[in-house]
């Protein structure tokens, strides 16, 4: 990725990608105690197109917007944008450090990469909130962590195979576009 200059495509960029991933999320489904959908895999995709700081702040901010929308606490907020940002920001780096990150398996393991610090960094959310800030017991702490880990792990999966499988599937019309060399530096491009 060029970081040198932020340049207005590339903010008007990161606003779209913020808008999807709040568009996304407001399609949601419930499952096993929590919610199914496929904002995560837009986050990843945040990631891949813009890279890791650009990836994660689409990604942290088009959340934190929804969960401000959605009515949700400041510290909720936060914690949102920070995971979300570490989402996408984790996928880009694992994405970008190394050469040919347009390769399909390359993606793939980014976008891995990426939703597993998610499920953890949710994990550790939950655990912390029904440990230290609600003070249960670690019987059901345990219980609540798992269910909530279960759908993370669903979410997860659907990202992995969803956020490679669309970015390939309009990397020929990125690269004919121009758009493609616009985002990148490099011979890959």
């Amino acid at each position: 990725m060029n970081n040198k200059r932020l340049s207005v495509f590339n903010i008007c960029f990161m606003a779209m990608m913020a808008a999807m991933v709040y568009v996304v999320t407001l399609f949601r489904f419930p499952m096993l105690g929590s919610k199914v959908h496929f904002a995560n895999a837009v986050c990843l995709l945040s990631g891949i197109l813009l890279g890791p700081l650009q990836g994660g702040l689409a990604a942290g901010i088009g959340s934190a917007l929804y969960d401000a929308v959605a009515g949700y606490d400041l510290v909720n907020i936060l914690i949102t944008l920070v995971s979300k940002f570490a989402m996408a920001w984790m996928c880009g780096m694992v994405l970008y450090s190394g050469k040919k990150p347009h390769r399909l398996d390359r993606t793939a393991v980014a976008c891995a990469a990426g939703a597993l610090t998610y499920v953890v960094l949710y994990a550790l959310k939950t655990f912390i909130y029904q440990k230290f800030v609600y003070g249960f017991p670690m019987e059901t702490v345990n219980a609540t962590v798992v269910s909530k880990v279960i759908p993370s792990l669903i979410n997860a999966a659907v990202a992995v195979v969803a956020a490679p499988l669309f970015y390939h599937a309009v990397l020929p019309a990125l690269r004919s576009s121009g758009l493609l060399k616009r985002m990148y530096s490099g011979a890959d491009a």
